[in-house]
């Protein structure tokens, strides 16, 4: 059975990355695109640790803009099964899972941040916000 009605939670929790929730039949599935994972999809140029990082709500953001290829990628490695994935019906989605998909990020709305302390020529992630994301 597909999965059905993938969204983004918006609502508060604890988890560090992109929280998803879909349906296969009755059954909730929740799915997991972590921080790092995220921040690794928008710039992989830029060098492991650093610790320029998007926001929840830019992630999220970028998550709805993205969400027929998010949908995509969890779908594929949900219908493996148990076999490829311990935690199912929890899916965590790994960097491999994206770079195998050949998925591109639309960041069409990432927007140039002006007067931000935050700001590095080293990283579009310092150097962006998200249009209609909240930024700290």
């Amino acid at each position: 059975m597909p999965l059905t009605g993938l969204t983004v939670d918006d609502g508060p929790h604890t988890s560090d990355g992109l929280l998803l929730h879909a349906w296969n039949g009755s059954e909730r599935v929740t799915a997991f695109i972590g921080r790092r994972v995220m921040d690794d999809w928008v710039d992989p140029r830029r060098p492991y640790g650093r610790p320029k990082s998007l926001f929840r709500a830019q992630y999220n953001a970028l998550g709805k803009r993205n969400l027929p290829a998010i949908e995509r990628i969890v779908a594929s490695k949900f219908q493996r099964g148990a076999t490829f994935n311990r935690q199912h019906p929890f899916v965590d989605v790994l960097l491999s899972d994206i770079t195998d998909s050949g998925e591109v990020l639309d960041c069409s709305g990432l927007v140039p941040r002006t007067g931000s302390s935050h700001a590095s020529a080293a990283s579009p992630i310092a150097n962006f916000g998200f249009k209609g994301a909240l930024e700290s």
